[in-house]
């Protein structure tokens, strides 16, 4: 790359003398480019390190949201009446020989957060049994035919690869998330908050670099005495051990220096004062919490009055967030399963066995119980119980 230095020699022109002073020195150009952020990627394996496994905010969203979602207990029904028992039940109430009903679907409504996407896999025996298992959504690929209509999930481990049906009667089931640019696959939540979710990072990464650094602001002495000259090798080297011994470390942070002698402390970085450090941290922690649809409250983030109470704030967690992402789940588990057992079977979950709504339950059950117009059977209607033969 040629440069055009002001101070070169040209052909044909003539250079004039440059006056150097003695204490001057020589000059410097600072060259100075504006940096492009670096962000994450928006793929399962980079959202689940970056996220789940490194970020404390978004690990616990997503854990509440996983959990509580799992601890839905299922109901099934045929035609308009409830199943004590059936094999569909059973079959979520222990998927498979490795995990108990609550693990597997914590499981299912994780990928579902971190991917947008859920593959499932249903295994029959000729026997009879069934066990289903989830597929890891980083080692599944959706195959498509000629039309572009999905017809396959392509799952590999290793060198082994092998297909999974989503025709009919297919065992392979695809559960996505709504993504406006994408036919086939979904959109992952946490990927909505990647910008929140990399700053809130980085500021954890700056919080201990300044630790690792022994605490230390970014700066420089100057050393700019009225007479002119410079340091000695003996007050430099004693300078230096004072430095070290009396400002360095965690315990020593913010501690004021003391400057004599023609010495000056100029700052060559932000503090995190003039950042703004720790409400941008917190900015960043309510926007992870709300793309994922946790009410910050519940999170213990500051700066977040949107809810009057906790529990008002818990209630809107399990109405907004929770139970629509287990009707989903429900709808589209009961669409598969459903034509694989005898009868007409639809599959739906208890929200009455729910312990954070039971404040709302209790408001429910005290304005039924005072319709003095309404019998007894109608009011169990009302409420969601059957009427009493």
């Amino acid at each position: 790359m040629a440069w055009n230095w002001p101070w070169a020699r040209r052909p044909g022109r003539e250079v004039a003398s440059v006056e150097r002073k003695q204490a001057g020195g020589y000059g410097f150009v600072a060259l100075h480019g504006q940096g492009e952020a670096l962000w994450t990627r928006r793929d399962y394996g980079a959202l689940s390190r970056e996220g789940f496994m490194r970020n404390p905010v978004a690990h616990r969203a997503v854990r509440m949201i996983a959990e509580a979602a799992a601890a839905v207990p299922w109901l099934a029904y045929e035609g308009e009446a409830e199943l004590d028992a059936h094999p569909l039940l059973a079959l979520l109430a222990r998927p498979n020989a490795r995990q108990a009903g609550p693990g597997f679907m914590e499981m299912l409504y994780g990928h579902l957060l971190l991917s947008g996407n859920a593959y499932l896999e249903l295994v029959e025996t000729g026997t009879g049994a069934r066990e289903m298992h989830l597929l890891r959504p980083d080692r599944v690929a959706v195959v498509a035919d000629r039309s572009g209509w999905p017809v396959a999930l392509e799952h590999w481990a290793g060198s082994a690869k092998r297909r999974v049906s989503l025709e009919e009667d297919g065992t392979g089931l695809h559960l996505t998330l709504f993504h406006p640019l994408d036919d086939h696959y979904g959109f992952a939540p946490l990927a909505a908050a990647l910008q929140a979710l990399d700053i809130h990072n980085a500021a954890a990464r700056w919080n201990k670099a300044l630790l690792d650094n022994s605490a230390r602001p970014s700066g420089a002495l100057v050393y700019a005495p009225k007479e002119g000259g410079n340091l000695s090798d003996e007050q430099f080297d004693r300078l230096k051990v004072e430095l070290e011994q009396g400002y360095s470390g965690a315990s020593r942070a913010g501690r004021p220096l003391l400057l004599e002698g023609g010495l000056d402390w100029k700052a060559m970085s932000l503090s995190p004062r003039d950042m703004d450090f720790m409400q941008a941290k917190n900015g960043a922690a309510r926007d992870i919490a709300l793309a994922l649809g946790v009410p910050p409250m519940l999170l213990g983030i500051p700066g977040d009055n949107t809810y009057a109470n906790y529990q008002e704030a818990n209630r809107a967690f399990y109405r907004l967030t929770v139970l629509p992402l287990v009707g989903r789940v429900a709808k589209e588990l009961g669409g598969f399963l459903g034509p694989r057992f005898d009868g007409d079977v639809r599959l739906w979950f208890d929200a009455d066995q729910v312990e954070g709504l039971s404040a709302e339950r209790e408001a429910l059950w005290a304005r039924v119980n005072g319709a003095t117009f309404l019998s007894d059977d109608e009011k169990r209607e009302a409420v969601g119980y059957g009427v009493r033969v």
